[in-house]
């Protein structure tokens, strides 16, 4: 399990992005100021820092340079999205720069991505009881036995493994796998995840959100 840092001074945020994360399978503590994300930093390890660069008693940049110092890959997340900002966070040696507001979907993609460049993601995917995918291999079993998937299908399940408990809707679902604006044709994506869902069995756990599209049940 990765383990994240949210570096972030206001709690309904930092709560916001803590429930999001472990919905996705990521272990995370929150510091309320930079201080304290350094004072956690030095104490155990941390594949991530989501970060704040507005912080009390020590700002971003500074704690970015800490981060730096233990080779812990940065996001900064914050309200400071002038153009110079971002490419001052960007070059100073943040790997990705978020702004507020944000879409949660977009931040668990980003926090995927930085983890898998940086070398730092599993390769071994589950779903209590009986689901495993290795990510390496692309194989996915079910209760020890393989289960062929398509493209299409496989990315489905990446992707809503990723995102656990979050109601995902038809088009992002869409823009997400197929790479191509949504048109409004549900029965592509309906029509995968349902031949996914019967594959493995989830039946009762991938359910149908009313308007929306899917959430992934754990």
């Amino acid at each position: 399990m990765n383990k994240i840092l949210i570096a972030e001074d206001e709690a309904p945020i930092a709560n916001l992005l803590r429930t999001a994360l472990e919905g996705s399978g990521y272990g995370c503590l929150w510091a309320e100021d930079g201080e304290r994300a350094a004072s956690l930093l030095e104490a155990e390890p941390f594949d991530l820092v989501l970060l704040d660069i507005m912080l009390p008693k020590a700002n971003g940049y500074e704690v970015l340079e800490y981060c730096k110092s233990l080779d812990v890959p940065v996001i900064f997340l914050t309200a400071k999205g002038r153009l110079e900002e971002r490419v001052k966070g960007l070059r100073l040696g943040a790997e990705d720069y978020i702004t507020k507001p944000f879409e949660l979907m977009e931040l668990l993609a980003r926090v995927e991505t930085v983890l898998r460049r940086c070398g730092k993601t599993g390769r071994l995917l589950t779903l209590p009881p009986d689901i495993e995918v290795d990510t390496a291999s692309h194989i996915v079993k079910r209760a020890g036995h393989p289960v062929s998937l398509t493209t299409k299908e496989y990315d489905l399940l990446l992707l809503f493994l990723q995102n656990k408990n979050i109601a995902l809707y038809r088009d992002r679902i869409y823009e997400r796998v197929w790479g191509e604006e949504y048109l409004g044709d549900s029965r592509t994506v309906d029509l995968h995840i349902q031949r996914m869902r019967k594959k493995l069995g989830l039946e009762n756990r991938l359910v149908a959100v009313y308007k929306v599209g899917y959430r992934l049940e754990v």
